[in-house]
């Protein structure tokens, strides 16, 4: 049995983990690198590993870090099964058919500069066909704590990771030699407690674990206090004559963010002529998506919404899908809440309201998940006077706000109470983190307890007996 790691090694994006056991080569989610300085040629680079031999792909959740390369491995010669929850599935199609979309445009844009200049043309990383011919190799849906036979030898679990719709840790339990082992990948684990989704589901005590460590050095703020500080945020904007921009993920966040604000608005809290935008049709299709997966969520929550309700959604509520109704939001110079994709501020609608709005002193601009390093988003959150967007310099003068409460992630005390579940395992695999952050406190503190943990470099290979 070998495990190598081929993503989101002392980093926190591009996870990819491949597990070769019981005759099968099975990988864990195929992500995409994104915002450090060489991500075009982490993505563009070699797996690591031969596509054509991969026969499962087990993929933990939506996110463009876990799936945004899977039209690139089946580019590349897979023809194996990918499994997912249903949910995972649906948003899954709807995240790589947006990111093909923006490289294509992006690849267009540089190839009609690089014309000019007597160069040859930019191809995408993958289109929009890839995606198509990716998504026929999408199989079984896996449903929560229900056993799927991969062969005589392997046999799979998904479990509840409270992250996002659909998220799963998955449990492999692979026969080698008469030796049965129990590897589980966490996937990104949520925190408890969540307004929306089930908390984490426990893993079972195992041999082996890859954990994901993105806030394994610090505690979220409380979420009652959260919702308390983007309720004043934007009340106090109001007050001044401002806009607020909120960059957010299309999946969950932005599901999240809307739930909070009709339930500010039903208290009295905001008012309730209150303008939103969502401006981001991703997030518009992943909100419609949200209503048609009522079994992911809280019990209260899929009852209201079996019955008919719409938790999802405000009075004042815009869904901006074409390109000249979100630039018509520019025109409006006060009193807007703007819900606009990306989070990190790497691309998409939110860089426009940014532009128009970061540099005014009236305005307000919220962040309500991670940034990893190097993203536009880390940099205005470390205090950067100007942020340069679309070629101009552009000073910060809004007031801003970071609230941690709304993660989708768990944080360290989270973290270690998920892997006390899993008894003493004979190493645990720190991914997904910042090495110097939050995959180093989680080691010393996992290492305090007397258990083994190693830290894997991209590409490195352990055998696990």
């Amino acid at each position: 049995m070998k495990l190598s790691f081929h993503g989101a090694t002392r980093n926190v994006t591009g996870s990819c983990h491949l597990l070769e056991a019981g005759g099968l080569r099975i990988l864990i989610d195929c992500g995409m690198f994104q915002g450090g300085r060489h991500a075009d040629e982490e993505n563009s680079g070699e797996f690591g590993f031969d596509a054509a031999d991969i026969d499962f792909l087990l993929l933990t959740h939506a996110h463009l870090d876990h799936c945004g390369r899977i039209p690139l491995l089946v580019k590349r010669g897979f023809t194996g099964e990918i499994i997912t929850t249903a949910a995972t599935r649906d948003l899954t199609k709807l995240i790589m058919m947006d990111s093909a979309h923006i490289q294509e445009e992006d690849a267009a844009r540089a190839s009609r500069r690089r014309r000019r200049g007597g160069h040859s043309d930019i191809e995408p990383l993958y289109g929009q066909i890839e995606v198509l011919a990716a998504l026929d190799f999408f199989g079984r849906n896996a449903r929560y704590g229900e056993d799927l036979v991969l062969n005589d030898a392997v046999k799979v679990r998904f479990i509840n990771a409270g992250h996002i719709l659909g998220s799963a840790s998955v449990i492999v339990e692979a026969t080698e030699e008469g030796n049965t082992r129990r590897i589980v990948f966490s996937g990104d684990l949520g925190n408890c407690g969540h307004a929306v989704l089930n908390d984490p589901t426990p893993p079972p005590e195992s041999d082996y674990v890859a954990m994901e460590t993105t806030y394994g050095d610090r505690q979220h703020k409380d979420l009652d206090a959260s919702v308390a500080e983007l309720v004043d945020a934007i009340r106090s904007t109001l007050a001044r004559g401002g806009n607020v921009v909120i960059p957010t993920f299309a999946l969950e966040r932005t599901q999240e963010i809307l739930f909070h604000l009709k339930k500010a608005i039903e208290a009295h809290e905001l008012p309730a002529s209150l303008t939103v935008f969502l401006d981001s049709p991703m997030a518009v299709s992943a909100t419609t998506i949200f209503q048609h997966h009522a079994e992911g969520f809280r019990a209260d929550l899929r009852d209201d919404m079996l019955s008919g309700k719409q938790p999802f959604m405000l009075p004042g509520l815009h869904f901006t899908r074409q390109t000249a109704d979100s630039i018509a939001i520019n025109t409006i110079k006060t009193g807007a809440v703007i819900m606009a994709g990306s989070g990190m501020c790497t691309g998409g609608r939110v860089r426009h309201h940014l532009k128009h709005n970061i540099w005014r002193s009236e305005c307000s601009v919220i962040f309500v998940g991670f940034a990893a390093e190097g993203t536009p988003a880390r940099k205005i959150i470390d205090g950067a006077k100007q942020i340069r967007i679309y070629g101009e310099d552009i000073q910060i003068n809004a007031s801003i706000h970071t609230i941690n409460g709304f993660s989708a992630h768990a944080d360290q005390r989270e973290l270690l109470e998920w892997i006390s579940h899993a008894g003493r395992p004979k190493t645990i695999f720190l991914v997904h983190g910042d090495y110097e952050k939050g995959m180093s406190r989680m080691q010393k503190e996992l290492e305090k307890k007397g258990l083994a943990v190693k830290c894997p470099t991209l590409n490195s290979e352990v055998t696990l007996n």
